[in-house]
C-alpha cells in the first residue's frame, strides 16, 4: 500500500528549558538507510518526559533546541528507508527509545542499551526522545532495529505501553522470578504496576506492594493481593512479618525515594534480590547496609531500559498473560500536551498513565 505523506506536520516542539508549543509546520522526515518513517498512533507519556521538557537536563537531555521528545510510542510504518527488507509499508509497530550501534561488547552480548558508544551516531547510536528526535509528533524516523511488529488485535495505547512494561519485564529477567516465590513491589506507580502484573504471570506466589495513597488503593484494585501502606507502619517490619520473618525472594524498588534501596535490602531474605528500577534524581545518592547485604549475600543489581524483551511482552498481552488498558486512565490529542503534562506530573484524576494521540486517536 502506498501512503500520502505531507510535506509538513503537527509537533510539540521543545524550544528551551521548560518551554514547549505546537507548530503545524514543521518538516516531515525522510528516512535513511535501515530506518521507516512511522505515522504515530499513541505516545504514552513516561516519568522521565517531565525532566526532558522541563530542562534540567538540558544539554543532555535534550542536546540543544529545538527538540521533539516522546519515546513510548507505537504506530505504523508509512515509508520504507534504502536497505529495508523486514519490515512493510502498513506494519504496525511498537517503539524502543534504544537503538545500539550493533559492533560494541555490548551490543554484541545483546545489552544495547549499555551500549559503549552512546551518542555517537556516526557509529550508529540513537536514543529517541532522547538524544534524537522523538514520536511527539505526527511522523517521526526510526531505525527498524528499535522497532517490533504488533499482533493483531492490540491497539496503539496499549502497544504504547510496551516500554513501561519493557522496564519492568527486564528487571523480572534479571531477578530469574522462581515460580511461588515472594516478591515485594516497593512504588505502585506505572512501573510498579507493570512490576505486579509480571511477577504474577511469571509464576510469583506472593506479591507484596509497598506505597501509599489512590496508588497504593489502585494496585489493591487491580490485583495486588497484600499491600502495605507505609504511611502507617515500617514497611521493613511488615514484609517481615508478611513472610514469617523470612523476608522476601526479590525487592523491586520501582520509585526513586529516599530511603527505599536500604529498606529494599533489609526486605530481603538470605540470598534475595534488589533490582533497581526506580529512576531516583540527579542529586540523590543513597548509602546501602553495607554488612547486611554482605553478610546475607544480598544481590543488588540496576536494571536500564528495555532490552530484548517487546516481542515477549506483546506477545503476554496478545495471549491474554496480562492486561494494561486499564493503566492508561488518561488520552489526549496532541494539542492538549499542556493539559496532559500537568495532569500526569501533578498526578491529578487519579492518573497513572497518559497516552497522546497526534494523529487524532485510533486506526484499530
Amino acid at each position: 500500500m502506498t501512503y500520502t505523506i505531507p510535506e509538513r506536520m503537527r509537533a510539540c516542539v521543545l524550544t528551551g528549558p521548560g518551554t514547549f508549543e505546537i507548530r503545524e509546520n514543521v518538516p516531515v522526515p525522510k528516512p535513511g538507510p535501515g530506518e521507516v518513517l512511522c505515522k504515530i498512533g499513541g505516545v504514552a507519556i513516561c516519568g522521565s518526559d517531565p525532566g526532558v521538557f522541563d530542562g534540567h537536563l538540558a544539554g543532555e537531555w535534550p542536546p540543544g533546541y529545538p527538540f521533539i521528545a516522546g519515546h513510548e510510542w507505537s504506530g505504523r510504518i508509512v515509508k520504507l528507508g534504502e536497505g529495508v527488507v523486514d519490515f512493510q509499508e502498513g506494519d504496525r509497530v511498537a517503539g524502543e527509545a534504544h537503538k545500539g550501534c550493533g559492533h560494541c561488547r555490548m551490543c554484541l552480548e545483546g545489552r544495547y542499551t549499555l551500549c559503549l558508544n552512546y551518542g555517537n551516531k556516526v557509529a550508529g547510536h540513537r536514543h529517541y526522545g532522547f538524544l534524537d528526535y522523538g514520536a511527539y509528533a505526527q511522523y517521526c524516523v526510526f531505525h527498524t532495529k528499535s522497532l517490533t511488529k504488533l499482533p493483531d488485535g492490540i491497539s496503539y495505547k496499549e502497544a504504547a505501553m510496551c516500554d513501561t512494561g519493557g522496564v519492568a519485564l527486564h528487571g523480572l529477567e534479571i531477578a530469574g522470578i522462581i515460580p511461588g516465590s515472594t516478591v515485594v513491589v516497593i512504588g505502585p506507580g506505572p512501573i510498579g504496576m507493570m512490576a505486579m502484573k509480571l511477577a504474577r504471570a511469571m509464576g510469583a506466589g506472593r506479591v507484596i506492594v509497598v506505597g501509599r495513597g489512590s496508588r497504593l488503593q489502585t494496585a489493591v484494585r487491580l490485583g495486588c493481593q497484600e499491600a502495605v501502606d507505609f504511611t502507617k507502619e515500617d514497611p521493613v517490619v511488615a514484609v517481615r512479618g508478611l513472610t514469617g520473618g523470612l523476608g522476601a525472594d526479590a525487592v523491586f524498588e520501582c520509585s526513586g525515594a529516599d530511603g527505599t534501596v536500604s529498606e529494599a535490602c533489609h526486605m530481603c531474605r538470605k540470598g534475595g534480590k534488589v533490582i533497581l528500577l526506580g529512576v531516583p534524581s540527579v542529586e540523590h545518592d543513597e548509602p546501602i547496609p553495607f554488612k547486611y547485604v554482605a553478610h546475607n549475600e544480598i544481590m543488588i543489581s540496576g536494571s536500564r531500559a528495555n532490552p530484548n524483551v517487546s516481542w515477549k511482552f506483546l506477545s503476554m498481552i496478545r495471549n491474554g498473560n496480562i492486561s494494561v488498558k486499564e493503566l492508561v486512565t488518561h488520552t489526549f490529542p496532541l494539542e492538549n500536551m499542556e493539559k496532559a503534562m500537568d495532569v500526569f506530573v501533578h498526578r491529578k484524576e487519579n492518573v497513572m498513565k497518559v497516552v497522546i494521540y497526534p494523529n487524532e486517536g485510533e486506526d484499530t
